[in-house]
Formats: structure tokens, C-alpha cells, sequence
């Protein structure tokens, strides 16, 4: 008798981040305690400086096994793009119109506990001069921590530096900035480690 083998979608992702890492050399590098903080969680991407990002960026939830859940620009959730950055997490925004996107990431982590929700805090791959702290509102009202996800090019690990709470906010960002202080994105010069 035939058996026909069915991979799960959540099985497919972790291969698919497999292969990618592998042929480009990449490492996933996070502690299983770490990963299973971070579930629930509101995790920064950083540094991001490169359109690569998203790609390692997804990649390491999908090896992690994490639920991923992330902002996009409408136009890519939009019908002619088959659902595909649906499928990969992505939650599409209207950035013209005021969306009370603290809000509804709030309610979205307090709805469904098995999602991670990650916000790239520069907002942007061009340099900044400080950081969007819309993550740390988002954790504060939400109620939940805040996890460091990274991806340095130099040494080409991706994963979680540490998840910490959300606590009074000078004191969760100089510990946040502390802890990316030695990570390298893949262009250094549109990096900036300050927060505020």
C-alpha cells in the first residue's frame, strides 16, 4: 500500500530555512530557553540595514519554530501576490491612514498567545538617528516581554541575544542597547546602536 507523506506548513518553512542557511553559511544561534520566552513576545529585528533581512529574519523564526507575525505595507498583501507574505506572517498596513498600530499589536499579543510579534525598530535599512520605540509600547501595553532577535553578517549567526521584560524604559533601552552593541549588520554604516 502507498502512503502519501504530507508535510505540515510548519515543517516545510523549518526545511526551507534549513536549506538556506546551509548554502549560504549561516547559523542559527539561540538557547531553547530563549525560544521558548520569546514566544508571546514582541521580538526587534536588528540591526536592519539590508533587504536581505527579511529573508534571514523569517528564515530564523521558521527554524525556531516560532509563530511569526509582522507589519508590511498593504500593497504586499494585496491579491496579486497569491498570499505568499501572508503565509510568511506578514500583517498589512496602510501607512497613509492612521492605524493605532500599538493598539491593535497589543490586542493581537493579548488574543493569541501563540504568536511573536517582530518589529524592525529602526523602521527603516537608511541610517537613523534613534530608534522607533513602537516596540516597547506595544510590549508595555500588551504586557509582555521583550526579545532581542539579531542578525550579525560578520560572524553570519541569527537568532535571540536574550529576552528580557518590559520594564521602565531608560532602563530596558540601555540594556537592550548594551546587548547589540557588538553586532554587525550586513552594512555597518547605516547602523546606529542608540536607541535614544
Amino acid at each position: 500500500m502507498a502512503y502519501l507523506w504530507i508535510l505540515e506548513p510548519t515543517d516545510m518553512k523549518y526545511l526551507i530555512a534549513r536549506f538556506v542557511f546551509f548554502v549560504t553559511g549561516w547559523k542559527l544561534v539561540a538557547t531553547k530557553e530563549d525560544i521558548q520566552a520569546a514566544q508571546n513576545s514582541v521580538m526587534i529585528a536588528a540591526p536592519h540595514t539590508s533587504n536581505y533581512d527579511l529573508v534571514y529574519a523569517v528564515g530564523t523564526f521558521w527554524l525556531m519554530r516560532l509563530p511569526l507575525k509582522f507589519f508590511i505595507k498593504d500593497f504586499y498583501t494585496r491579491w496579486y501576490f497569491f498570499g505568499f507574505f501572508k503565509w510568511m506572517g506578514a500583517i498589512g498596513v496602510n501607512r497613509s491612514k492612521r492605524n493605532h498600530l500599538v493598539e491593535h499589536a497589543a490586542q493581537l499579543l493579548q488574543s493569541d498567545k501563540n504568536i511573536t510579534l517582530m518589529v524592525p525598530a529602526e523602521g527603516t535599512r537608511k541610517r537613523v538617528d534613534k530608534w522607533k520605540t513602537g516596540f516597547y509600547q506595544i510590549a508595555k501595553k500588551a504586557g509582555t516581554p521583550i526579545s532581542l532577535g539579531y542578525l550579525d553578517y560578520e560572524k553570519k549567526h541569527a537568532g535571540i541575544l536574550k529576552v528580557i521584560p518590559c520594564r521602565e524604559e531608560l532602563h530596558t533601552f540601555s540594556e537592550i542597547e548594551q546587548a547589540y552593541k557588538d553586532v554587525h549588520g550586513k552594512y555597518p554604516e547605516l547602523y546606529n546602536t542608540k536607541i535614544f
